[in-house]
């Protein structure tokens, strides 16, 4: 099969690029490829919003600027952060042009939500499920063009470059390509080759790697696992952010619930076991610091008073107010027998975003030609050492649109790689027993949670590397000597990016943003971006 433009990914991402290709190239054929159905993405948990800044009476861009870049504690390319600041407002209006629906107020302004980190209320949002409802606008528009194909059920293996035609390709190779991928049908079971004279990654997160997590199944981490397999360059995996308030439900692992941050803007309050009120202990802007404050918070409490969660009390609120803003927090709520209006709800940090990946420039470009990256699998310099609340779902629209851009340009001067080999299986069998696949992930998982969670120490990280070896090397024979499957896939990719955050952190000597390591507790002189 070949394509002119080929997408990995079909949230926000991926379908803003595919979306902008056929609209300014109807003559060129545009495949996007999801491993799971088309709308389970990340884009679709996402519940607080997307951050604009849309009433410059009260708000400015230097205001949005400066509170990212105070998240971002002093890693972010400031360049980066005014691009997608300044350019982030046309495209928020371009996605209400495709059709999501925004929050009003009874004047018909749009209501605008504060998260922690921002200085003033800019958060768009659609009740508390706007990704889903940014998703659901998105697949629609992709509807009306003919030109693009939406293949779902396709897990990609790897991308395709020299290494494939039989050179030797390394960290050092100067003109790394890349052809298209390897693709794993999972309709017909058959591994076929796509060739593609342009190739965009939006894969989304790696929560998986986690034990708790508030991202969905398919979030291992496949794109970063893949390019750093074909030798491109990776930056900053060790700033992995938790979100403080996932809800606590005793033996639920694999995804959990998210409690958006919007809750505590709308006034929610964190409390401890005792009831206190404990957040104005550690920052003086309270229960709406940024995440990585509030989560060492957390963290920090449930360690002292030996508990598994603490509280976010909205029993201030009124029912109707809550149930506007909120109503599937609340129906979650009131499922598991908690009514928001008399009981605390018990919350704990859980792993949620990832702030590095693939390093790109301002145009999405990766360090392999002809590869580009948008969205949370990319590290762009927006975020630096720590996110700011709502700002991921702009990031990857502006990206999307910058790589859109550079890709028009240069498309007609790309040709499609021939003699690309079949995906070689030979001397492979079915696998005799799960149990070695799933035993290694909750190995993962658990080692992982433990060692390389919120606060970490050398010992920790060292004693991680160690396991980690043990298990890639495991993987990787299994991988050998086995026909490929998603779940061995996944569990070798989420190893591989697991090696990545632990050998990032590993190399970090300092605390700073996301990343607090206590053999290092002081925040270095020395500002650096770590690239493997």
């Amino acid at each position: 099969m070949q394509t002119d433009f080929l997408v990995i990914g079909s949230g926000i991402a991926g379908l803003t690029y595919a979306l902008k290709i056929a609209e300014d190239c109807p003559g060129k054929t545009v495949t996007v490829l999801t491993k799971t159905q088309s709308d389970e993405t990340n884009t679709k948990y996402a519940q607080g919003g997307i951050a604009g800044v849309m009433d410059f009476d009260n708000d400015s861009f230097e205001k949005h600027i400066e509170d990212t870049l105070i998240a971002g504690d002093g890693l972010c390319n400031r360049a980066i952060v005014e691009i997608v600041v300044k350019e982030g407002v046309e495209r928020i209006k371009e996605l209400i042009e495709w059709g999501a629906n925004f929050d009003k107020g009874k004047e018909g302004d749009y209501s605008l939500g504060k998260e922690g980190g921002h200085s003033e209320f800019r958060i768009l949002h659609h009740k508390d499920v706007t990704g889903k409802e940014m998703e659901r606008a998105l697949l629609e528009a992709i509807k009306s063009k003919p030109n693009i194909q939406l293949i779902s059920h396709c897990f990609v293996l790897d991308i395709l470059t020299q290494h494939h035609l039989g050179y030797l390709v390394t960290k050092a190779t100067p003109d790394i390509e890349c052809y298209g991928v390897y693709v794993l049908n999972l309709n017909t079971h058959k591994i076929e080759k796509i060739v593609a004279k342009i190739t965009m990654l939006a894969t989304g997160g790696n929560g998986q790697v986690y034990r708790t997590t508030t991202n969905p199944a398919i979030a291992t981490g496949d794109g970063v696992a893949m390019v750093y397999r074909g030798k491109g360059r990776i930056e900053n995996m060790e700033f992995i952010q938790f979100h403080p308030t996932a809800l606590y439900e005793p033996g639920v692992r694999g995804q959990n619930f998210l409690i958006t941050e919007a809750v505590r803007g709308d006034g929610g309050i964190l409390r401890n076991h005792n009831g206190e009120a404990f957040m104005e202990r550690y920052d003086v802007r309270k229960d709406l610091a940024p995440r990585d404050i509030v989560a060492r918070a957390i963290d920090n409490e449930m360690k002292i008073n030996g508990t598994e969660h603490v509280y976010l009390d909205c029993r201030h609120f009124t029912k109707e107010e809550f149930i506007q803003h909120f109503p599937n927090i609340y129906d979650k709520c009131l499922s598991i027998g908690i009514d928001i209006i008399k009981d605390m709800i018990p919350v704990s940090p859980a792993a949620h975003y990832s702030c590095g990946g693939v390093q790109t420039d301002d145009s999405g470009k990766t360090s392999i030609t002809n590869l580009y990256a948008a969205g949370e699998c990319a590290c762009t310099g927006l975020h630096g050492a720590n996110r700011l609340a709502s700002n991921s779902l702009l990031e990857a629209m502006v990206f999307a649109h910058r790589a859109y851009l550079d890709g028009v340009k240069r498309i007609d001067q790309l040709s499609f790689q021939q003699n690309i080999p079949d995906w070689k299986a030979d001397g492979t069998s079915a696998p005799k027993e799960m149990i070695l696949i799933t035993q290694s992930l909750k190995e993962m998982k658990l080692l992982m949670s433990d060692y390389v969670g919120i606060v970490r120490n050398n010992e920790r990280l060292q004693r991680a590397n160690r396991r980690l070896d043990l298990l890639h090397e495991e993987t990787e024979g299994l991988f050998k000597k086995t026909v490929v499957s998603p779940q061995l896939c996944e569990l070798r990719n989420m190893i591989t990016v697991a090696y990545l955050i632990v050998k990032s952190a590993e190399f970090r000597h300092e605390s700073r943003g996301l990343h607090f390591n206590t053999d290092y507790a002081a925040k270095s002189d020395k500002v650096q971006n770590i690239v493997l």
